[in-house]
């Protein structure tokens, strides 16, 4: 069996059989929240955060499940040209045990769709274990939560992101956080589950004509997708559509608190020159939901197994 194969094989025993039991926190963004929450801003160039914006002004269409087109918007340096970010949390959560957070994503840059446009190299990010009081983003220093992260465009050597306490600037290439030995989009790891070929919608490209191609292999934008991050009995993994990223065993680490966050960071010191930026390069977020998970009893072992062999794929590797 391949590396990355048995890896994969790996980190998916780590995720044990669960129920779903109470709902502790809920936003579909489709009242205007923006009193309930927190803006986190690294303050080190021009961001946005808008709360309740109806995303269907650059031809997104409704997230699954939801009923309107209204979420969480968030740019960065559109206009700065500094390496920045930040985050936003819930005001006054924290969220402690066996729990799950689930939302929507729908990532979008600047066109050529594929090779990408003007500055499309660009971060959505999220995570747990925040004081909900900190600006989180990849350049900032110590880091207090488990973050993850995954690029805009595909654009990157490291397109699949962990950032934690332990490793501030990132987890490498062949960590065993990871699920797949390369942090790389083109990886098959990734090109399996996500192939590409997703085209900007048909009202973004009216709206915008320069919306054309399609994504390339590895890349998660111009889609809605599904991400769960499950914390059970101490380790936090990130699933996109049902594909294990990452796992991360929260025990190792010094966490700021409870609570969970949401981010956009512009790793460049450039901003981009196209006059949509503010539209384009965008993350946005809908349909959050946390929730209590109740392990199946007969799976408990499998989180050590799942771990421990994930571990010794990587020493192959």
């Amino acid at each position: 069996m391949k590396a990355t194969s048995f890896a994969a094989f790996a980190a998916a025993l780590a995720i044990p059989l669960v129920s779903s039991a109470a709902v502790l926190f809920s936003e579909d963004f489709d009242v205007d929240p923006t009193a309930n929450w927190t803006v986190n801003d690294s303050g080190l160039s021009d961001i946005l955060a808008d709360f309740n914006y109806d995303y269907s002004a650059i031809g997104v269409p409704a997230a699954p499940g939801g009923s309107s087109t209204t979420g969480l918007r968030m740019t960065a340096n559109n206009s700065g040209g500094v390496f920045s970010g930040f985050s936003v949390s819930p005001t006054g959560q924290s969220f402690a045990g066996n729990y799950k957070v689930e939302f929507d994503m729908w990532q979008n840059y600047v066109g050529p769709v594929g090779p990408g446009g003007s500055g499309t190299t660009q971060l959505s990010s999220f995570g747990v274990g925040t004081n909900g009081a900190t600006a989180i983003w990849p350049g900032s220093s110590p880091k207090e939560s488990v973050g993850f992260s995954v690029t805009l465009d595909g654009g990157s050597a490291a397109d699949f992101r962990v950032y934690t306490s332990a490793v501030s600037t990132g987890h490498l290439d062949g960590d065993p956080v990871y699920a797949s030995a390369s942090r790389n989009g083109n990886d098959a790891y990734y090109t399996t589950p996500f192939p590409g070929g997703v085209s900007a919608p048909a009202a973004q490209l009216a709206l915008f004509p320069g919306q054309t191609g399609v994504t390339d292999a590895g890349e998660i934008g111009f889609e809605w997708r599904r991400n769960v991050i499950e914390v059970l009995n101490g380790v936090a993994t990130w699933t996109v559509d049902g594909t294990v990223l990452a796992t991360v065993d929260t025990s190792t680490l010094t966490l700021g608190g409870g609570n969970i966050f949401f981010g956009h960071a512009d790793t460049n010191s450039s901003s981009s020159a196209d006059p949509n930026d503010s539209l384009l390069n965008v993350t946005l977020i809908d349909n959050v939901v946390v929730s209590e998970v109740i392990p199946e009893p007969a799976s408990l072992g499998l989180v050590a197994l799942g771990l421990g062999l994930a571990a010794a794929a990587r020493r192959r590797v």
